[in-house]
C-alpha cells in the first residue's frame, strides 16, 4: 500500500460500478471502493450512472450507444481517472466510445479525453497507484481466468497476478488456456447459446483440471458464466470470485485442500 502521506494530492477517481456488479454482485463494488481508498484515492460514485452501452453496441444500435456514451462522458469527465472493475466495460469506454463520434468533433474530443484516463481496477492499482495489499491472508489454492476484453483491450495480465502474489496463504495453480474465451461475450451467449455452452464447458474443464478451490478473474460476466456452468454440472467445490474481493479481504473462508 502507498501511505497517504506519500501522496501529495489525492487522485480524484470516478468509480464506474457496471450493471452486473450493481445488480448481481454489489460487494465487488464495495471491494473496489475499499481498495481505491486504501491506495490513497478520493473516490466518488456518480449517481444515475448507466450501462456502458455494450449490449446496444454489439447489437448494432450505434445511435442508442451514442446516447449512453454522452451520459457517461458528462457524468465522469470531471474526474482525474475513471476506474472500472471490469475489463469488458472498461474496454467499451476506452476503446469504442471514440469511434462512435468520428463525425462529431466536440464529442469526439471529449470521448478521447475520457478514454485516456479510463482504467480497469487491477491495472490502475498497480500501474498508477503502485499499490499492493498488506495484511491480507487467504489459505486457498486459486486459478485465474483472463477475460478477452481485459487482456486484449485493457492490457490486464501481470497486474492481478502481482497483486495476488502479495496475499499470504494463496497458492497459484495456473490454468491451461487461461486467456481463451469463456463463451459469454455479452449478447453472444444469448444469440448463440449452444456454441456459448460448448465454449464454457471447455473452460470449466480447464478450471477443474487445476484442482484449485478458487477461480478468480476481473470481469463479472465471465465469472458468472463459468460459475453457472460449474454449478449446472454439480462442480460446487469451486468458489468463483472477483479478484477485488480477495484483495479487499472479503473472500471469507475457502479451503486450501485440493482433494475432490
Amino acid at each position: 500500500m502507498v501511505p497517504n502521506s506519500e501522496i501529495r494530492e489525492a487522485r480524484r477517481v470516478g468509480l464506474f460500478v457496471t450493471c452486473l456488479v450493481n445488480t448481481m454482485r454489489p460487494r465487488v463494488g464495495f471491494a473496489a471502493l475499499r481498495l481505491l481508498e486504501q491506495s490513497g484515492c478520493d473516490v466518488d460514485v456518480p449517481q444515475m450512472q448507466s450501462c456502458c452501452g455494450q449490449p446496444a453496441f454489439n447489437s448494432g444500435d450505434d445511435e442508442g450507444t451514442r446516447q449512453i456514451a454522452c451520459r457517461i462522458i458528462e457524468k465522469f469527465e470531471e474526474f482525474d481517472y475513471v476506474v472500472v472493475p471490469s475489463g469488458s466495460c472498461g474496454g467499451m469506454i476506452k476503446t469504442h466510445f471514440v469511434g462512435l463520434f468520428e463525425d462529431q468533433s466536440e464529442w469526439f474530443d471529449r470521448a478521447q479525453k475520457l478514454a485516456a484516463k479510463t482504467y480497469e481496477l487491477l491495472s490502475f492499482l498497480v500501474d498508477v497507484c503502485a499499490w499492493k495489499p498488506e495484511g491480507v491472508r487467504l489459505d486457498a489454492a486459486y486459478t485465474y481466468h483472463d477475460s478477452c476484453s481485459g487482456l486484449r483491450e485493457m492490457g490486464v495480465y501481470e497486474q492481478p497476478r502481482k497483486l495476488l502474489a502479495a496475499v499470504e496463504g494463496l497458492t497459484f495453480n495456473p490454468m491451461v488456456h487461461s486467456s481463451e474465451c469463456c463463451g459469454f461475450g455479452g449478447t453472444f451467449c444469448v444469440k448463440y447459446s449452444d456454441i456459448s455452452n460448448a465454449i464454457v464447458g471447455e473452460k470449466a474443464d480447464d478450471v477443474l483440471a487445476t484442482k484449485a478451490r478458487l477461480l478468480l478473474g476481473g470481469d463479472m460476466g465471465c465469472l458468472m458464466n463459468i460459475a453457472g456452468k460449474l454449478n449446472r454440472d454439480n462442480h460446487t467445490r469451486v468458489t468463483v470470485m472477483h479478484t477485488a474481493e480477495v484483495l479487499a479481504g472479503m473472500a471469507g473462508d475457502v479451503r486450501k485442500s485440493q482433494d475432490d
